[in-house]
């Protein structure tokens, strides 16, 4: 009897573990559906919700968001991201909507650099210079994806190793971004990249917003935490000064439409057709702070930015001339606009600019936040 006792307390204790090891395995936290392959590669949509109804969809192809639920100041859900209905508009489309960016985000002055006294050449893919990664950046290629949990949080990891030599940059760079997203309404993109030699690196999140769903962008109101931006010349490329943004269009330290003063016979504006510039951020880099805030008075959504980055770009969709988009939407010059956090465009030839240098064996870690509330 005392036998047959202690085999059923021995098969309860056994059930009770392996129970107690199935419940602390992690939950699926994200929702994934084919999307066909790439370069031989499967690709797939990925799914985060949180319970306040905010969606999130992305696809392993460039590490993209390719849409963003987000409620109005009456609950009502709307996609306030552009970008196309498959992968193929992402394969074929070169507005960059959604992406990861990398190996260097935002452009480098005649496509060249010196790292260690050895020249490097890019490919020229924006005019003389080159422009987010060059022929085939970050965005064009397919990352490793895996479901995990953050602080409670439903997130994606994507995973993406850069050879030696890709696109020109010195150095196999392996490149670390995940989308958590919280219940407090914030998408946290956090980034580690690591280097086998001293490289540059800048990556970046390319998302057009329309926090209105739709229509141009102008009487969004703007607010960047910034007394200093960097102007460009003819191939938008910083001069190297740090200009005071003080009576300028360039001045956004307190709210104002972002069309309101777009048109105005500014040198700098007519250069980049409208906004497309980096701002030097206020604040101690390195720590996270609030570099913009985005308000759209009919939806009564708001957008704030945080970020650990030195500076962010801001680009008012100069350049959107009616490509063809989700659901059949054309989009036209100025519905869309681009927060970039990041560090300087062409920092590698501007000493006087935060560097990007990425040395052998370091570890590089930033954060940006896209934080969703609503105002009345």
């Amino acid at each position: 009897m005392k036998l047959v006792l202690i085999s059923m307390m021995t098969a309860f204790l056994l059930c009770s573990m392996v129970s107690a090891q199935q419940s602390a395995k992690p939950k699926k936290t994200a929702g994934r559906e084919p999307a066909g392959t790439v370069d031989g590669k499967p690709v797939f949509y990925y799914t985060l919700k949180n319970k306040n109804g905010v969606e999130a969809k992305f696809t392993n192809y460039g590490a993209t968001l390719v849409s963003l639920q987000v409620p109005d100041r009456n609950g009502r859900l709307a996609d306030i991201v552009l970008g196309y209905d498959d992968v193929s508009g992402y394969q074929q489309g070169k507005s960059y909507f959604g992406a990861t960016i990398g190996r260097y985000g935002n452009r480098i002055g005649n496509a060249t650099f010196k790292l260690n006294g050895k020249t490097y050449n890019l490919a020229k893919n924006d005019a003389e210079n080159t422009l987010h990664g060059g022929t085939k950046g970050f965005n064009k290629v397919v990352w490793d994806a895996k479901s995990i949990s953050k602080s409670g949080a439903p997130a994606l990891q994507f995973t993406y190793v850069s050879k030696d030599g890709e696109e020109g940059y010195p150095g196999t760079l392996k490149a670390t971004v995940t989308y958590t997203l919280t219940a407090r309404n914030e998408l946290r993109l956090d980034y580690t990249v690591t280097t086998d030699k001293d490289t540059v690196q800048n990556l970046t999140h390319h998302s057009y917003f329309n926090l209105a769903g739709g229509g141009h962008i102008l009487g969004h109101e703007l607010v960047l935490n910034a007394d200093h931006f960097t102007p460009v010349d003819s191939g938008l490329i910083p001069t190297g000064e740090l200009r005071p943004v003080e009576g300028t269009p360039f001045d956004f330290r307190k709210p104002i439409a972002i069309g309101a003063r777009i048109d105005q016979a500014d040198e700098q504006l007519k250069l980049g057709k409208g906004y497309d510039h980096n701002w030097a951020l206020t604040g101690q880099k390195g720590k996270l702070r609030l570099a913009a805030r985005v308000t759209e008075a009919g939806s009564g959504r708001v957008m704030e930015v945080l970020t650990t980055e030195p500076g962010i770009q801001f680009y008012s969709g100069n350049f959107l001339n009616g490509e063809a988009g989700k659901g059949g939407k054309k989009y036209e010059f100025r519905n869309g606009f681009c927060l970039e956090t990041q560090h300087f465009p062409d920092s590698p030839n501007k000493p006087k600019f935060p560097s990007t240098t990425l040395k052998a064996g370091q570890v590089y870690r930033t954060t940006t936040i896209y934080k969703f509330t609503t105002t009345k």
